[in-house]
């Protein structure tokens, strides 16, 4: 991966960690409508930003199944698996903005951020560590 489209994505990473702390911080102050609004943004950035890498960096799975294959290479494997990943954090991050958009559930979508949180921080390391020196190199 060129170190210009490494670092892009590596930013990228970090404006959403920012989107997401946002969120955090409205709805730990009981602010449903900033909560709200910082979940929405964050989920769109997200889906725009996974959407990307899934088009310039992660290749699509041969036969465009996500479970690993005993005839993988480890890239493939990885391919699969941070593809895999997206999928969990973009099904999380629409969990919680559908809890405050439908059903105005702050302390619901708030139980929820711990389990996205540790995910997407594990998924955007793997990303840099693995796919990104993988890419370079």
């Amino acid at each position: 991966m060129e170190p210009q489209l490494s670092e892009r994505l590596t930013h990228e990473h970090r404006e959403l960690d920012e989107l997401f702390g946002r969120f955090l911080a409205a709805s730990t102050a009981g602010d449903l409508q900033k909560a709200l609004r910082a979940a929405r943004a964050f989920d769109e950035a997200l889906r725009r930003h996974t959407a990307e890498e899934e088009d310039i960096a992660i290749p699509a799975p041969d036969g465009r199944r996500l479970v690993p294959s005993e005839t993988d290479d480890p890239a493939q494997t990885l391919h699969r698996e941070l593809r895999l990943e997206h999928v969990q954090v973009r099904e999380l991050s629409a969990m919680i903005r559908r809890l405050l958009e439908e059903k105005g559930d702050l302390e619901g979508a708030r139980r929820l951020a711990p389990n996205l949180a540790r995910r997407w921080d594990a998924h955007t390391t793997r990303e840099e560590r693995e796919l990104f020196r993988e890419r370079s190199g």
